[in-house]
């Protein structure tokens, strides 16, 4: 296979599944701004309902739950963002809310990681967030749950804990766009296929973050998720 190329490309990245030996291959991760209101009223935001906005992050920020990562280079303000995460299974393009559940293979929680200094920076600048999110080792996921085993979405709690300390605690039902009107939003824009993650977006709560620490969080009826934040490289 490395015949075809100058060097060997990247490896799939694979995210386990409840109750399988196979692994989910992702492919794009999109992930939702200012989700729940509390989250955008605390970042000093109106919320808007109009429609929801998007970033993007790449496969290989992907990290399994329950590891540890390195203090990343270039902040001095690392945050994180527990989040509910929509693994899709089929293909969507300009679908309707009432048929966008069918592209959903399953769910798991994940944590948006976030270099918020220069977040902020670029929001000064009117520059994209790319260096602020978009980063190894910012993109975590517990294993996946199948849709099938998870029911339908509706007040499960969501939250995360630091070093014990409760710092985020809120239900899925606060969630300002539902999962069906993300994915038929998103599928204007994008053909959306099997292996596309979306995060859904964070509640209130975001904070600092420092080596050492020792974070655990939970979304009732999905596997929990557990990071720990070593030094910096």
């Amino acid at each position: 296979m490395t015949a075809r190329y100058f060097f060997a490309p990247q490896d799939t990245v694979g995210v386990p599944v409840v109750g399988s030996e196979k692994l989910y291959p992702v492919g794009r991760i999109f992930c939702v701004g200012r989700n729940y209101a509390e989250h955008a009223k605390e970042m000093g935001h109106e919320v808007d309902r109009e429609a929801p906005f998007y970033f993007t992050k790449p496969a290989s920020a992907i990290v399994a739950s329950g590891g540890t990562i390195p203090y990343p280079p270039g902040t001095q303000n690392f945050h994180h963002e527990m989040e509910f995460v929509v693994a899709l299974g089929g293909s969507a393009f300009r679908v309707a809310e009432a048929e966008a559940m069918g592209a959903v293979f399953g769910y798991a929680c994940g944590l948006d990681l976030t270099r918020r200094d220069l977040q902020q920076a670029a929001k000064d600048k009117g520059r994209p967030w790319d260096l602020a999110k978009a980063f190894e080792h910012s993109a975590v996921i517990s294993p996946i749950t199948p849709a099938s085993a998870f029911g339908a979405i509706g007040a499960q709690r969501i939250h995360l804990s630091v070093n014990g300390e409760i710092r985020q605690d809120s239900r899925l039902s606060d969630l300002i766009w539902s999962v069906p009107s993300l994915i038929s939003h998103l599928s204007r824009y994008y053909h959306l296929q099997a292996g596309d993650l979306i995060y859904t977006g964070t509640p209130a709560g975001v904070g600092k973050l420092v080596a050492g620490d020792r974070l655990e969080g939970g979304i009732n009826g999905l596997g929990p998720i557990a990071l720990t934040i070593g030094p910096a490289e």
